[in-house]
């Protein structure tokens, strides 16, 4: 009799939650601060994903998650689970805050920038522009900017502060005192003008309006916040890339009639066919056939892997060859796809994130701020001045310290910075992103693809004596070409390329598992493995059995090829080095970095390719799940890791890694689980983008440091008295340009490839984004 069932369940429950209503990485903090003080949890939250990972005992409710971090001021709920027929092309539930806050900011941008030119160009006062502005200018402040109203009301309910606070309360002192100025003071009468007075005797500023400071932060700061919420929507884009790899439907064997289903109604035992060019539904084992199956998008193998009965086979992998009969093993969850997807989001969810600067110091400042304006209204009435003169000075404090700049300094620098990016075929996510690229120390490359083309491509041609070269391509390419086989598309494709057209084969058979034979110009030819020319009674002289030796010793294909009884050339076949990999390999070394090549292929073809490209650490012969383990190891060691690839078995170590490039001629799926796309495909440009992410960052370091100092050191001269709001925001306006102007300095971004980007990149999406 078992009594494991009187025992208390202690074992744990990992839980995910979809957070709601979080605006900066303080957000993110203070969830994970209140979920961590109950008893037994273990919580992250990521706030660029915004989910929350939760590890609880088992016997507590999930609810009680909920209703914690609903106490805190924000909104939680469980995953919708995914429907059994639901995939990846399903149609994506709009994204109402997104939308919302498009509309808020196209709005704001047509009504605050004549706010803002009629308030800095006297030439543009006509009379009554005051009341213009205020028509204008109230729905930014109050209708557009109510996101940074609701978020600044809900985190004063719960005794918090972020610069959502500096915002609604700077922009709504602006609007009140303007409502002041107009109604009961002197700035609504006819013929007022906005001039710049630079006196320091204190004013009762009954005269003055401030509405271009409050529409102009408000445009400003949700510009940045719109670019922000864009680019995190693309957090779960990679899992949806990642299961729509795999087949929708499958062609099943029911009493020895094919029946086409639905994957998803495919069960364990099942057997279905599998015809050239498709993809293989599941995981599971050949029962009849024998085939090459291109497993490159998964395993990372450059060669078709050639498969016949009693092999295994994977799920999304295409047979590329002829047809097979397939026994499912595995369906569903229990898939090496499905294992895959988990991996990248558990290297997504787990990822650190970085912490926004300006949100650190906002944290800080906004209550100073806010107490500093409250004592200085406090001291000057205390002091006998009028209310009007006391909350002149307040208000110069509120907006000298509103974070104009502020909303600048990231928004300005990131774009113009990824503008320049886009022209050279790199992408960079968002601004979370760049902090990691100053500390990476260790870049790890996967090789197919990456370093190589990840294409089969001829590289040489031996031939025995009295046999031209030029015949050897025109009959082997001319019998490779009637076939299917990525080997003989490589060789075929390779001829054409050297020596034009190919004649026309007489006679075409498959020999399944060696290689093709035919007739062509009259020769009885024959092409594929040593073991097709022993079954006519071929053999290899030894100078062509040398060759092939030494081109299977470097893990390259060797092909053999006869005609009219006698062996006639080896053809060697392999994934070709990239003919800038060299030159991006020194690039990374100078700046810093260590290169380590990262693969799944046998360690001879890897270590060929590290010594061709100047790389001397290699990892070889590593499954999917392996790749992250390695990531893992390097940064347990201490280390900073990149890691550049472009397949499906590198997305999970994408994700893991501190900083993920993908090539852009890669999978949808790497593509989406890194941080930085390379579009043009082209090594140098993992270079060019960690230097142009640098330099990026050091940017917005100093754009954040000069929005502080401007308005810092004018606090004191506020509070005095000595700046009256005008000057405040004639300051605030000058510490802007100075953002703008050195954001600009981005454009100047030289690459040092050799290849321009006009020709390197020429992809329409890039060509569309050259105007950002």
């Amino acid at each position: 009799m078992s009594t494991t069932s009187t025992q208390p369940q202690t074992l744990d429950n990992t839980i995910e939650l979809e957070i709601g209503g979080m605006t900066c990485a303080s957000c993110a903090m203070r969830i994970e601060k209140k979920l961590n003080k109950l008893e037994g949890v273990i919580a992250t939250v990521n706030y660029a994903t915004e989910k929350a990972k939760v590890t609880a005992p088992a016997s507590l409710d999930p609810l009680a998650l909920i209703a914690e971090v609903e106490k805190t001021g924000y909104t939680a709920a469980l995953p919708t689970p995914k429907t059994a027929h639901q995939t990846s092309e399903d149609a994506e539930p709009p994204d109402t805050e997104l939308t919302s806050l498009r509309n808020r900011l196209i709005a704001s941008i047509v009504l605050s920038v004549p706010v803002i030119m009629m308030a800095m160009i006297p030439a543009l006062q006509f009379n009554y522009w005051q009341w213009a502005s205020l028509t204008l200018a109230a729905p930014v402040i109050v209708w557009a900017a109510w996101p940074f109203h609701k978020a600044a009301w809900t985190n004063l309910r719960h005794g918090a502060a972020t610069m959502d606070t500096l915002v609604s309360v700077g922009t709504t002192a602006a609007l009140l005192w303007s409502l002041f100025a107009l109604f009961l003071g002197t700035a609504g009468q006819p013929g007022m003008t906005h001039g710049f007075s630079f006196t320091i005797n204190p004013s009762d500023g009954a005269g003055n309006i401030y509405l271009e400071v409050a529409a102009g932060v408000t445009m400003f700061i949700l510009a940045g916040r719109y670019f922000e919420k864009r680019s995190k929507r693309q957090a779960g884009a990679a899992l949806r890339a990642l299961l729509g790899m795999g087949a929708k439907e499958v062609a099943v064997l029911r009493d020895g009639v094919e029946t086409r289903i639905p994957v998803e109604q495919l069960t364990v035992g099942d057997e279905f066919v599998i015809r050239p060019g498709e993809k293989i539904a599941t995981d599971g084992v050949v029962v009849a056939g024998t085939s090459a199956v291109d497993a490159s998008m998964l395993t990372g193998e450059s060669i078709p892997v050639e498969v016949g009965e009693g092999d295994a086979v994977t799920g999304a992998t295409v047979n590329a060859g002829g047809r097979l009969v397939v026994r499912a093993t595995r369906v569903g969850s229990d898939t090496q796809l499905a294992q895959m997807a988990r991996l990248v989001e558990d290297a997504q969810s787990g990822k650190a994130e970085v912490q926004r600067l300006a949100d650190k110091v906002s944290g800080i400042v906004v209550p100073i701020v806010i107490a500093i304006a409250v004592g200085v209204l406090g001291a000057w009435i205390g002091a006998g001045y009028p209310l009007s003169a006391a909350f002149t000075a307040a208000v110069a404090v509120l907006i000298i310290a509103c974070p104009c700049a502020l909303g600048l300094a990231t928004p300005t620098a990131l774009l113009v910075g990824t503008g320049r990016g886009a022209q050279l075929g790199i992408l960079i996510k968002g601004p979370e992103i760049l902090e990691s690229t100053r500390k990476v120390d260790t870049i790890v490359l996967d090789k197919t693809g990456t370093v190589t083309t990840g294409k089969m491509t001829l590289l040489d041609v031996f031939t025995a004596d009295g046999t031209t070269r030029e015949d050897v391509l025109r009959l082997a390419g001319a019998l490779e070409d009637a076939s299917e086989h990525p080997i003989a598309q490589a060789i075929a494709k390779g001829a054409t390329q050297q020596i034009g057209l190919l004649p026309m084969p007489e006679s075409f058979t498959n020999v399944e598992g060696k290689g093709v034979q035919g007739a062509v110009e009259g020769h009885a030819v024959l092409v594929g493995r040593e073991s097709l020319l022993a079954d006519w009674s071929v053999h290899l002289p030894r100078t062509l059995a040398l060759a092939k030796a030494t081109a299977e010793s470097q893990g390259k294909t060797a092909v053999t090829v006869a005609w009219d009884g006698e062996a006639r050339a080896v053809l060697v076949v392999a994934d070709a080095v990239k003919a800038t990999s060299a030159e991006a390999i020194a690039q990374l070394k100078a700046l810093g970095l260590t290169p380590v090549l990262l693969t799944g292929d046998n360690r001879a073809v890897a270590e060929q390719v590290a010594a061709e490209v100047g790389i001397t650490e290699v990892i070889a012969e590593v499954m999917p799940q392996d790749k992250v383990d390695v990531i893992t190891r390097l940064q347990f060691e201490g280390k900073v890791v990149a890691m550049v690839g472009d397949g499906v078995n590198d997305a999970a170590a994408l994700a893991q890694a501190d900083l993920g490039l993908a090539m852009g001629t890669g999978t949808d799926v790497a593509i989406e689980a890194a941080d930085i796309t390379l579009v043009r495909g082209d090594l140098r440009s993992a270079a060019d983008a960690i230097r142009l992410s640098r330099k990026t960052l050091g940017t917005i370091k100093t754009n954040l440091f000069w929005a502080f100092a401007y308005n810092v050191a004018a606090i004191p001269l506020a509070a005095f008295g000595l700046l009256n709001p005008m000057l405040a925001g004639a300051a605030m306006a000058f510490s802007s340009v100075f953002v703008v102007s050195n954001s600009l300095r981005l454009r100047s971004f030289k690459s040092k490839a050799n290849t321009t980007a006009s020709t390197s990149a020429p992809h329409s999406p890039v060509q569309q984004l050259q105007g950002v």
